[in-house]
This record gives C-alpha cells, structure tokens and sequence, in this order.
C-alpha cells in the first residue's frame, strides 16, 4: 500500500502487521518513516481491528491469539506457565508506537515509561484471546525537534475479563537514532542516556 492508504486504514492484518515490521508495508513514504514493530517471537500483536484519531486523542483495540506452543511458555516457569506480565506492557507499547507512526509521526520508535500498572489477572497456555483497549490521551508531533509523542491508557482483557490497566503509557518517535547498518560499529551502534 501506499502512505496515504497506510494513513487512512482503519484495522490491519497479522500479514500487514509482519510486513510493517520487516519494513515492507508501505511504499512512497517519506525517507524518515523508519517506524518498526518488533519481529516474532516478540511482536506480541496479531490484527489490529480499531484504529482511530480525533485531534490530539484516538483509540486503539488490537488482538493476539494465545498459542499453547509460544514460546515463554517454555520457561515462564518450569511447571507453572504464564506469560510474563512486561509482555502486556510492551504490546501496548508497541501499539502506541504503531499509532504514532499511523498518525504521521516519523522516526523510531522508544518506549518511554508508563505510570501505574495494575496485575488482576494472568494469561495461561489454554486462555484463547488477548484484547488490548488503548485511549490515546494524547499525541503530539514536535516541529522543532520532528519527534512524536503518544500518551495513552490501557486496558488488557484475556478471553474477556480485564487483567491489566495501565496508566500513562508513553512512547516517542525520535529522527535520526535508527541502526539500520546493525551488526556493523556505527555512530548509532551504541546505546546510553537519550539527549533530547
């Protein structure tokens, strides 16, 4: 698809996903589109079924089937599988990122922290569907800088029942700090304290 179709979709789906995050979704964006969501086995989303913006607020509820096989299952912990609960936190990062690169923000995307997170409940090797809510509060594109910001709240239900809320999470696009020569040494090969 093209940016502009990119920018007026409204759901995507696990193959678009996959291709987004190799990089090959989109053709004709601008140079600065370097936005990625993670690679199996760490995306941790399947389709992305509600996407939407009004001003500076939006919504996202995206979805991610439970497979009996995956993979930190295997050692998340020996006789008493879950999934680790950072997996929740990061999906709704990833979602967040992915919102601000579908709403026209350019650049990389970082998790910057979130506020309060809340554990009711936990995701088992039988559970069927993870359901991921986020109300953007916020979302922001920097002129100065050409960074983007996204603040949103979440929600993760398993098969239905809410177990996370999480407050306040953040991400930003930010130019010029992709590592687009890995494995290679370059300026951007190592990491550290973020100067804005």
């Amino acid at each position: 698809m093209n940016y502009e179709e990119f920018l007026a979709r409204r759901h995507f789906t696990k193959e678009e996903l996959l291709a987004f995050a190799h990089g090959n979704l989109v053709a004709g964006a601008p140079a600065d589109f370097t936005a990625r969501l993670p690679l199996p086995p760490l995306l941790m989303i399947d389709r992305i079924l509600e996407i939407e913006r009004t001003g500076s607020r939006g919504r996202v509820v995206a979805e991610r089937d439970v497979r009996l096989d995956d993979w930190f299952f295997q050692s998340h912990f020996a006789n008493d599988p879950v999934q680790p609960g950072c997996l929740g936190l990061d999906a709704v990062w990833q979602l967040l990122g992915f919102f601000c690169t579908w709403a026209g923000g350019l650049g990389s995307g970082r998790a910057l922290g979130c506020g309060e997170v809340e554990f009711a409940g936990q995701i088992r090797p039988h559970n069927l569907v993870v359901r991921y809510e986020l109300r953007v509060l916020r979302y922001a594109a920097l002129s100065n800088s050409g960074a983007a910001l996204a603040v949103a709240d979440a929600t993760v239900a398993v098969d239905g029942e809410a177990i996370y809320e999480i407050q306040r999470a953040r991400v930003g696009l930010f130019r010029d700090i992709g590592y687009g020569d890995y494995p290679l040494p370059s300026a951007q090969s190592r990491g550290g304290r973020m100067v804005s």
